[in-house]
């Protein structure tokens, strides 16, 4: 079953009495219509489920006359659970969910509502402006590689290369069927439906690039006048840190900030580029995976994007600042920040490699916890067991 902890939480919240508009947010392929599907399993209650996708007619009009039949269904039988699926492509929906909403509070109407949507940035647009204290959001996000594991019998090295997308799961004997259907069925649409749809894209190829740069170099600290000067269509280093974070907001890459002790200078921070589930770095490489798990330097740069994901993953929601940490040469790969306490994190591939960058954290934050993950420190199982706030 997907992610229990989800499930269960959606079939609270439609157990509960009518309260608020529950509205399910999170990236594209990470399971947000199959938790609902088991969670109405539990529901005992009358429920319809309409996909707002395809309509043969007006959408408004098509929103309007399915809530319209499910308030119908909820005055008959004394209750009744509506189900939205994809509500973000219907332009204007918050406007008719909002009228609709409060006709149905005034009258004394028990029909609960679920609103489903791949585009995060998308639906907050709609909440924000009209639906202000009306709802409730359940954040979905990637699947750790324990979720991976228990539904798919995913090895440590499968999640490292393939990452948390439970669609391609099955995908993963053939490498390259593997890597169109991340392309195209995960990539593509995350982009162009759910990004370039928002009035802030002006140059929807330079994001592109952005996207695909930030792939190459995940893991790695990246200035904005570099990816500038690496990047075809012409922008500015502000066009740049929008577009990382959109596509942050899109559960696809983020740029993390440097931790400096005078908040200021974040600012002016050249960011370490982090992808939000390692099945969109390897998707993107020109190499194999195969070729990725057989090269030493190949390999222990996954390894340690594979952790950023989990951390990113981690963080979300609990008021911990994920960070990263340089000085000349010497680098802590992630920092972990909660109000005053600090925690560094070194990624190893081999007992070889230098430590020499936390000893030197270590020296400036001597009240910080450290953590060294894989060679002769915590094994790699144990870390993408272990949650942010465990750490710090």
């Amino acid at each position: 079953m997907y992610k229990l902890k989800v499930v269960e939480e959606i079939l609270r919240r439609f157990l509960e009495p009518r309260k608020r508009i529950q509205v399910i947010a999170g990236p594209r392929q990470v399971g947000k219509t199959t938790s609902v599907e088991q969670a109405v399993a539990g529901y005992h209650g009358g429920y319809t489920y309409k996909l707002a996708e395809g309509l043969g007619y007006a959408p408004l009009d098509w929103l309007s006359a399915e809530w319209n039949a499910a308030r119908a269904r909820a005055k008959a039988d004394g209750g009744h659970l509506l189900i939205i699926d994809e509500i973000q492509k219907i332009k204007g929906w918050s406007e008719v969910v909002k009228r609709m909403w409060d006709e149905d509070s005034f009258h004394h109407v028990e029909l609960k509502v679920c609103l489903l949507g791949s585009s995060r940035l998308l639906l907050q647009k709609g909440l924000e402006e009209s639906l202000a204290g009306r709802f409730e959001m359940i954040d979905v996000w990637h699947w750790s590689f324990a979720d991976m594991h228990a539904a798919f019998g995913y090895s440590l090295d499968d999640y490292i290369l393939f990452g948390g997308y439970p669609g391609a799961a099955d995908l993963r004997g053939d490498e390259v069927r593997w890597k169109q259907y991340v392309r195209g069925a995960i990539i593509e649409p995350s982009i162009t439906l759910d990004i370039l749809n928002l009035d802030t894209v002006a140059k929807p190829e330079l994001l592109r690039q952005t996207f695909a740069l930030g792939c190459t170099y995940a893991g790695k600290i990246l200035s904005y006048q570099k990816m500038v000067g690496q990047l075809q269509d012409a922008g500015n280093t502000t066009t740049i840190a929008h577009y990382l974070r959109l596509l942050g907001e899109a559960g696809l890459l983020t740029g993390l900030e440097k931790l400096y002790d005078e908040p200021v200078r974040v600012r002016a921070s050249s960011p370490k580029l982090a992808v939000c589930n390692n099945a969109l770095r390897t998707a993107m490489q020109t190499c194999s995976p195969s070729a990725i798990r057989a090269d030493p330097e190949r390999w222990g740069h996954a390894v340690e994007s594979a952790i950023g994901a989990q951390l990113l993953s981690s963080v979300r929601r609990k008021n911990i600042d994920l960070l990263y940490w340089n000085v000349g040469c010497k680098e802590v790969d992630y920092v972990l920040r909660r109000d005053d306490a600090i925690a560094a994190i070194e990624v190893k591939s081999s007992d070889a490699d230098s430590v020499s960058g936390m000893h030197e954290f270590l020296r400036k934050y001597p009240q910080s916890k450290s953590y060294l993950i894989g060679g002769q420190g915590m094994p790699l199982e144990t870390a993408f067991a272990t949650s942010a706030a465990d750490l710090i």
